[in-house]
């Protein structure tokens, strides 16, 4: 490809292409080109101009190399890609501005008898609307806009109509647009993350990337594991929790036979699909739908600007009204119904909202719905699990001690083989102690079941094998302990948390895994009550001489230890009974019950699939000071919101006064109003902490 490079600093280059312009889908192809090169960290292709943007590490002449060597025949991006990128959104309606205004100015040459038969046509539509408004027995929006032109055209001032009914379409054209890039960019934000599922081939399980899956290949789905594509169930059973599609609140059990739908979470037993549909758009769908439908995710303030901007519209009417009847003068009436309070509390509040939620995904925190920003923002007791959340995320393995005749090696493989199959931290720790010493662990085991906040239980050659915490092995499972191994077992490392491997009820090793406090860990619990909240409170399933030093260290509030799931969820609910607005914080299966039982629950993105799945809001792993920069974004919007509210009411309360004094007539009111709304609405689009 023939290019020149327009400006160059150190790792970066503005490169302009042949072209003058490309299509739409040659700047996705180049795009998606450029995002997949190692060496690229960013990469910007602006198809008017015909110019792309690249922010690179290491040579130059990489990037160089790369562009003399693209071709947009041999770029193939995935259909999902291409219906993602909010490109062809914005062609479109960039054309329908440009087309409504060149329109309108050519109206102006038309002969007048021509110019009031179009103003005719061209008025239907609000006269129609504001007529099936009124049959409803509603007085809303539609009937304002349809009553101004209507007046207008009787009362033969035409160019007054065609005006209000140019800044109208303009209004909306700009309205819709934003809308729909807010959601838009949100819902791709959200959607676009790849993940690995378990390929069977020939019996055999394989950690594949989902990319990879094609339709009718099969994939087994664990518990605890989110059901990443769309299939119908060949083998196995399970119960899907189907609340992230449907709002059932109780999970739905799938046989051989019965369909599985991408987004779902088994939460007990396992399931192995023949995929449907192997594609990420049906994913990215969901969420366009989720976010524009799904009334329980809006904010209670979202809520409360619509019921108001329906109540306002009778008063417009009756300062209409007034307006006439105090100065007899049409066109000061109709001043006041050129400014409406409805259309900026309607786009500017939805828009403030989508835009915080936008935010906080560029500081990698997902939010699913404005609702549980609202309710961050206002709530006061934080709850958080100890282990994956408080300490850090990637344990390790220190040692393996052994009170049998296996080796230290031959059991971090055994456990590595039961463990890899459900993703919690301490879980992943083991596999990766394995893998880093090279133990290969093909499945050797019968079927695996997972006991919640317990362990592991399975067999080899015929063998009962149990690995997980001491009151599952020892107590539940009533393992024992080999006399000349006593003493040994009561010097085990008090600083380490243990995980205890038994074969046939006899123990047989405890692997020592080290998982410090996170560094930031303290300072956050500290932020977090300067932000306001008033109890901090840490979850355990820890030994109370572990959790009480631990706590003590992070100066929390309170703390529990030796706690089951339903314990936590126990917990919140109880702190919600008492009028509080409770935040739950985890990364693990068991932590599960709380996130659901919770006002918003925050789940670790590096922790457990189905604590991700049923969880509100998603931080990243490694730092959680995020949650202090989501509890400014959260208070923030709230301000942002009130702010929006005096805006609208003074600006419009200024313009119907100004209107009904005949300072400004009824086309330039039109004109203010729906500038301020547009203003207010790009102000609402961008967000900031301290704004």
């Amino acid at each position: 490809m023939k290019f020149k490079i327009k400006h160059e600093i150190e790792g970066r280059l503005r490169i302009h292409l042949s072209c003058s312009s490309m299509t739409v889908r040659e700047a996705d192809t180049l795009l998606y080109y450029l995002e997949n090169l190692e060496f690229v960290q960013r990469a910007r292709v602006y198809e008017q101009t015909g110019d792309a943007a690249v922010v690179y590490t290491g040579n130059r002449q990489q990037v160089i190399k790369a562009f003399r060597e693209f071709q947009y025949e041999k770029v193939t991006p995935p259909k999902a890609f291409l219906e993602s990128s909010g490109r062809e959104l914005n062609a479109r309606y960039r054309e329908k501005l440009i087309s409504k205004i060149l329109f309108h100015l050519a109206a102006k040459l038309l002969p007048n008898p021509l110019r009031i038969f179009r103003f005719g046509i061209q008025a239907v539509p609000y006269l129609r609307r504001g007529i099936g408004c009124l049959a409803k027995g509603k007085l809303e929006v539609p009937v304002l806009d349809g009553t101004a032109i209507g007046v207008s055209m009787l009362r033969g001032d035409f160019n007054t109509a065609g005006s209000v009914m140019f800044l109208l379409g303009i209004g909306g054209i700009l309205e819709e647009w934003g809308h729909k890039k807010s959601v838009g960019d949100l819902a791709r934000s959200m959607s676009l993350n790849v993940g690995k599922v378990w390929l069977k081939r020939e019996g055999v399980e394989i950690l594949s990337d989902i990319g990879k899956v094609r339709t009718g290949d099969e994939i087994v789905i664990h518990m605890g594991s989110v059901i990443p594509l769309d299939g119908i169930v060949i083998e196995g059973e399970a119960m899907v929790n189907q609340a992230s599609l449907t709002g059932e609140s109780l999970p739905v059990k799938k046989t051989v036979g019965g369909y599985a739908y991408a987004g779902t979470v088994v939460e007990e037993g396992e399931l192995t699909l023949q995929v449907k549909k192997a594609t990420g758009s049906t994913r990215y769908e969901k969420i366009i739908l989720m976010i524009e439908e799904t009334e329980k995710l809006k904010s209670a303030v979202e809520s409360r600007a619509e019921h108001l901007a329906d109540r306002l519209v009778p008063y417009t009417f009756l300062g209409t009204g007034l307006a006439w009847l105090f100065t007899r003068n049409a066109s000061r009436a109709l001043s006041v119904l050129m400014v409406d309070f409805s259309c900026a509390l309607k786009l500017a509040m939805p828009i403030t909202v989508l835009a915080a939620i936008r935010g906080a995904h560029a500081k990698h925190i997902t939010v699913k719905g404005g609702k549980y920003l609202e309710a961050f923002a206002e709530a006061s007791t934080i709850v958080f699990d100890k282990t994956g959340t408080l300490t850090k995320a990637r344990p390790t393995v220190k040692s393996v001690e052994t009170f049998g005749d296996e080796k230290p090696s031959e059991l971090l493989r055994i456990a590595a083989c039961l463990e890899e199959h459900f993703p919690h931290s301490m879980a992943k720790a083991v596999v990766r102690a394995a893998r880093e010493k090279s133990l290969e662990h093909q499945e050797m085991h019968t079927k695996v079941e997972y006991i919640v906040a317990h362990g592991i239980a399975s067999s080899i050659g015929g063998k009962k094998v149990v690995i997980g915490s001491y009151h599952f092995v020892f107590e539940d499972e009533a393992c024992r302990i080999r006399p000349e191994y006593q003493d040994k077992f009561r010097k085990l490392p008090a600083e380490y948390s243990h995980l205890y491997l038994a074969v046939d009820h006899i123990l047989e090793g405890v692997i020592c895994i080290e998982d410090p406090v996170r560094e930031e860990a303290a300072d956050v619990i500290r932020a977090l009550r300067e932000e306001g909240f008033k109890k901090i409170v840490m979850m355990t399933g820890d030994s109370e001489r572990t959790a009480s030093a631990i706590a003590a260290g992070l100066g929390v509030d309170e703390y529990y230890s030796e706690v089951l799931p339903e314990e936590k969820a126990a917990f919140v609910q109880k702190e919600k009974e008492k009028g509080r607005r409770v935040v739950m914080v985890g990364d693990g299966i068991n932590d599960s019950p709380a996130l659901s039982a919770s006002d918003v629950g925050i789940a670790i993105s590096d922790g457990a699939e189905i604590a991700r799945e049923i969880a509100d809001i998603t931080v990243a792993a490694d730092d959680l000071r995020q949650l202090v920069v989501l509890r400014r974004l959260s208070k923030n919007m709230m301000r942002r919101i009130g702010r929006n509210y005096k805006a609208i009411l003074g600006i419009n309360g200024t313009l119907i006064v100004c209107g009904v004094a005949g300072v400004i007539q009824p086309t330039t009111s039109a004109f203010l109003h729906n500038a301020s709304t547009l203003a207010l609405s790009l102000r609402s689009m961008n967000y900031s902490l301290g704004s």
